[in-house]
């Protein structure tokens, strides 16, 4: 095998990374992004623990389990993770899928929609 027939892996830096997941979210529809109300999407290399096997992950109080939620409380946040992403995308289309997707996912679990109810949409 030569080295042309060698799949190099997707490399993007963080801010072209960032930019992707922005281009993402604008294609989103509206009736998904408009109830994200104190929510802030994040872009991390790789999550704290240093493993690859997490794509994003939602970190905050799903909507359908908030009590009292008001005025002064931190943002939820909402993390997609460059280095896992890049690691199962092939190329840019498929890392924009994969942004796409986990997008949907972990805005579905700030809605309190849980991984059950994602695998059965198709969405997990």
């Amino acid at each position: 095998m030569s080295d042309d027939d060698e799949t190099t892996p997707l490399d993007l830096d963080a801010e072209a990374f960032e930019a992707l997941v922005i281009d993402e979210l604008d294609l989103l529809p509206d009736e998904m992004i408009d109830g994200l109300d104190n929510v802030i999407f994040v872009t991390q290399d790789r999550p704290d623990d240093g493993s690859l096997d997490l794509l994003g992950i939602y970190d905050g109080v799903a909507l359908t389990e908030r009590g009292q939620y008001g005025f002064g409380e931190l943002p939820d946040r909402i993390i997609l993770f460059r280095e896992p992403l890049l690691a199962v995308s092939a190329d840019l289309d498929e890392l924009r899928h994969e942004i796409h997707v986990t997008l949907v996912h972990e805005i579905a679990h700030f809605y309190g929609i849980d991984d059950d109810e994602l695998h059965r949409l198709g969405w997990a």
